[in-house]
């Protein structure tokens, strides 16, 4: 087949499967339409109201707010991400200071045990601020 002739026929199926799927969809929803006017008919013609027709809405309304609340969590994840990286950057930023003034002692000296570690909490918390604003930056 040409590409032209393969192309026309795809276009011509999806448009006929779409239409199919609108009636079919339209049909079911009008089911359910006149399922519940009879059943509320029926509720009301024998004075029982269990509630069963408030369920749906329920339903869609918390899924309506989890729809519109989802955009919010992600942005919300991303500016805790980044709040995180600003708070585990403060302690390099304290301990920096002391593996300066340590600098001397790396090998041996009075503050030796210091140096290394005020190294290993500086090298700890760079790497969980840098990977904190990363993680942020992919969201």
């Amino acid at each position: 087949m040409r590409p032209k002739t393969i192309g026309r026929t795809l276009g011509i199926g999806l448009r006929v499967a779409g239409r199919v799927a609108g009636e079919r969809m339209a049909g079911a929803q009008a089911g359910r339409q006149a399922q519940a006017h009879q059943q509320v008919a029926n509720n009301g013609a024998t004075g029982q109201g269990n509630g069963q027709a408030a369920r749906p809405s329920k339903a869609n309304l918390g899924r309506g707010i989890g729809a519109f609340l989802r955009p919010f969590g992600k942005v919300g994840r991303a500016v805790w991400l980044e709040v995180m990286g600003v708070f585990f950057l403060l302690p390099v930023v304290i301990f920096a200071r002391f593996v300066w003034r340590d600098r001397a002692s790396w090998s041996h000296g009075p503050q030796h045990s210091e140096f290394i570690v005020s190294c290993v909490i500086v090298v700890i918390f760079l790497y969980l601020g840098i990977t904190s604003f990363m993680r942020a930056w992919k969201k």
